[in-house]
């Protein structure tokens, strides 16, 4: 018998590369749409931060003069700045209480952004005649330069003998600090390290400077939520936290005194 002859699929296997073939090319034409489009999408996003900038700009006009009307009052409360730094989490986590008894003659904090906002800002402390320095204003600038690399800048702060807050070495005692080679919050006037990641400026512009009433009126918020003798101060048993729980063991050594004085009697 004869053996059949094996028989070839030479035209499958072809089919099989010719549609593997097509899948590729309609993938990489897929893919150049795809980057033509997100072109599209990057212009309108670039179009979009442009006029973003312009409404930031108009609306930083708008709102100088009543940063001024606002920096008029506050110059009418005692202690409004220090206030304010104090009840801020962040910011108070940086202040020793030299700190605090130095922000005392602090009388006005002022951010400017430059004109055209995105180049950087500058923050402006405003002092009295203190012990401390002779500086009546301190003043800390940040930059973006053409590169795009951050950089800051700030006034030399003229001590006066002896009173030099930040070659203290240590810490006030019971005050947290975020940061341990800060030693002080004078500090970071001369802290040019990282300036794009400067999280003291940032919070002063962003967070506080926005709003800085609030902060100012955050521990009258907290006597008013809080409270002496409020739900907060109760533990798990409803009593105050503060108060002693009566020694029994002590009661019960007493009573039994009084019986055996009666037995004995």
């Amino acid at each position: 018998m004869a053996t059949p002859a094996k028989v070839s699929k030479p035209e499958g296997k072809n089919n099989h590369d010719a549609a593997d073939e097509q899948a590729d090319k309609e993938q990489q034409e897929a893919i150049e749409q795809i980057d033509e489009v997100q072109n599209e999408i990057d212009k309108l996003n670039e179009n979009a931060s442009e006029e973003i900038l312009k409404v930031e700009q108009k609306y930083n006009t708008l709102r100088q003069p009543y940063f001024k009307k606002r920096s008029d009052l506050i110059a009418k409360i005692p202690n409004f700045w220090v206030t304010a730094f104090v009840n801020h989490p962040q910011v108070s986590a940086l202040l020793n209480e030299d700190d605090e008894e130095a922000l005392q003659y602090l009388t006005k904090v002022e951010v400017q952004e430059f004109e055209d906002i995105k180049s950087g800002y500058r923050i402006n402390f405003y002092f009295d005649s203190n012990p401390y320095f002779s500086n009546e204003m301190l003043t800390k600038e940040f930059h973006l330069n053409d590169t795009g690399d951050p950089s800051s800048q700030s006034t030399p702060i003229k001590w006066k003998e002896g009173k030099d807050l930040t070659k203290k070495g240590n810490a006030t005692k019971g005050k947290k600090r975020s940061l341990e080679e800060q030693e002080s919050f004078f500090s970071w006037f001369g802290d040019h390290g990282d300036a794009g990641a400067d999280e003291l400026g940032e919070v002063i512009k962003d967070d506080i400077w926005p709003n800085p009433l609030q902060y100012y009126l955050a521990s009258e918020i907290d006597e008013e939520t809080g409270g002496d003798g409020g739900e907060d101060d109760l533990d798990d048993e409803g009593n105050y936290e503060d108060e002693e729980e009566p020694d029994e063991e002590g009661e019960e050594e007493g009573e039994g005194e009084e019986e055996d004085e009666e037995e004995e009697g």
